[in-house]
């Protein structure tokens, strides 16, 4: 595989992640895919069928040890591609939230991301070729109301992904960062929330989703917002005071919102 296309995707055992594997593989990238769930195995089962070599590792992004042992199965070959998508939410109020529970959020968002991204972005500088697509989120605008800290993260990622493109501008390699809304992903699932208004909501395809990343990518841009009306409540937030935006959030991500009016 020295001589053949390789992409790079974290958190691809599904939703967002799984299908930015799957347009690499339509692509012809060869794959090292990562999650921390046996559901990874699973995944890189189904992306041989697109007649790529898909290598599957399973290991705790969060921690560095977990994100070593990536680097490790990618050994001295060069990525091409590095989809940083790997992320967890967390609902209700932060002093409710179970410590160990809020510091995984924070070490997965941020932490293991940007350890990651250092690693594996001054390799792709010392080679003067590459494309890196971060995960963010619209969420990023917005003060998270019983989301706090999965909001805060993002909005780390927003801002920490557009610096990091304008510092690597003259290298060759290219930075760019995908903000979606809610899509129909596990997230809500996971984070707890599927008892509130945003977590019951009609959410955006995963496919469709990836598919305006992959393509921002490919054409080096530097950010794009999936789905218009994404566009619209990101326009908004730029001039919202930020109290406001709280509320708003608060109807969306509260406990019970699912069912109220």
């Amino acid at each position: 595989m020295t001589n053949e296309k390789l992409a790079v995707v974290t958190g691809a055992s599904s939703g967002i992640g799984k299908e930015l594997a799957k347009l690499c593989a339509k692509d012809g990238y060869h794959l090292i895919i990562a999650a921390d769930e046996p559901a990874i195995q699973q995944a890189a089962e189904a992306l041989g069928s697109h007649g790529v070599t898909v290598e599957a590792i399973e290991a705790d992004l969060a921690t560095e040890e977990g994100v070593d042992r990536l680097i490790a199965g990618i050994g001295d070959r060069d990525v091409d591609l590095l989809f940083l998508n790997a992320g967890r939410g967390l609902g209700r109020g932060f002093v409710d939230q179970d410590w160990k529970k809020v510091r995984r959020i924070i070490d997965t968002n941020i932490t293991g991301t940007v350890y990651l991204a250092h690693q594996l972005g001054a390799r792709m500088a010392r080679r003067g070729r590459g494309r890196i697509l971060f995960t963010g989120s619209i969420a990023g605008f917005m003060p998270g109301t019983f989301q706090a800290v999965y909001n805060g993260t993002k909005a780390f990622i927003d801002s920490f992904s557009i610096a990091l493109r304008h510092e690597l501008q003259d290298t060759g390699v290219t930075v760019t960062v995908l903000m979606p809304g809610a899509t129909h992903t596990r997230f809500f699932e996971r984070a707890e929330m599927m008892d509130t208004k945003v977590g019951t909501d009609e959410k955006d395809n995963p496919a469709d989703v990836a598919e305006a990343g992959y393509e921002a990518m490919m054409d080096g841009e530097e950010q794009v917002i999936s789905g218009w009306k994404n566009k619209l409540q990101v326009t908004a937030a730029h001039v919202t005071p930020a109290g406001t935006l709280a509320e708003q959030h608060r109807k969306m991500a509260e406990p019970g919102s699912a069912s109220k009016d």
